[in-house]
């Protein structure tokens, strides 16, 4: 029996065929993704060392505590060297005082890591291929909202199937009225497919795509592929 490469799957019944729903959650026409990016490809390693990356990058390394140089006081030694019958002291701020400086505390530092644009192409379009494989891709004509009232949003899910699932809407640009209008419901983001990398695909249960920002995932992808 042959055994898959661990790093890479690739199923050959890949359905490249989705309805194009309204946001009424009725469909109005069948679209064919292009084959050389929804070719089925999933690089587990490059998807992992994504993820790790973005994750790494977000991280600020602000933490910091106060050497006994750094500590304000303790200028003056508390009491003479010798003849007291206490321990040797020269200053206030010692680390083995209360309120003193800290030995090998935490030092701001930097998490940042690089990766190579190619490997970042790569793993986007790995975790686009999971989600197609896993049918938790939708793709609508259009979304956009005349008023920023949630209570319309709130139906834009229900008529698609997704409320209270984690979502990810992918828009072609920013629109305000959809910005605040999903504001206060849990388990929703907005995201431009400018923008959109493979942790914010892999961290929704649902990515919602407008045919829009479809084309410009496909403009971005295609000079890698």
């Amino acid at each position: 029996m042959k055994t898959k490469n661990k790093k890479e799957s690739k199923s050959s019944s890949l359905n490249l065929t989705l309805k194009v729903l309204g946001l009424s959650g009725k469909p109005k026409e069948d679209i064919s993704l292009n084959k050389n990016i929804f070719d089925g490809k999933v690089s587990l390693a490059l998807l992992q060392q994504a993820v790790n990356t973005y994750l790494a990058n977000k991280r600020r390394g602000l933490a910091v505590a106060k050497t006994k140089g750094e500590k304000r006081g303790g200028g003056k030694k508390p009491w003479r060297q010798k003849g007291t019958g206490r321990a040797r002291v020269g200053s206030i701020r010692s680390p083995l005082w209360k309120g003193g400086g800290v030995t090998f505390g935490p030092r701001p530092k930097s998490y940042n890591k690089k990766f190579p644009e190619r490997m970042k192409a790569i793993a986007f379009k790995s975790a686009l291929n999971a989600k197609l494989k896993d049918k938790q891709i939708m793709v609508v004509d259009k979304i956009n909202m005349e008023s920023s009232k949630t209570k319309e949003f709130v139906k834009i899910l229900a008529n698609l199937g997704i409320t209270g699932k984690k979502v990810c809407f992918v828009l072609p640009d920013s629109d305000q009225n959809l910005k605040k209008a999903s504001a206060n419901i849990q388990k929703v983001k907005l995201a431009k497919a400018d923008d959109l990398n493979a942790l914010d695909v892999l961290n929704c249960r649902r990515l919602v795509v407008s045919q829009g920002a479809l084309g410009i995932i496909e403009k971005r992808l295609k000079k890698w592929l």
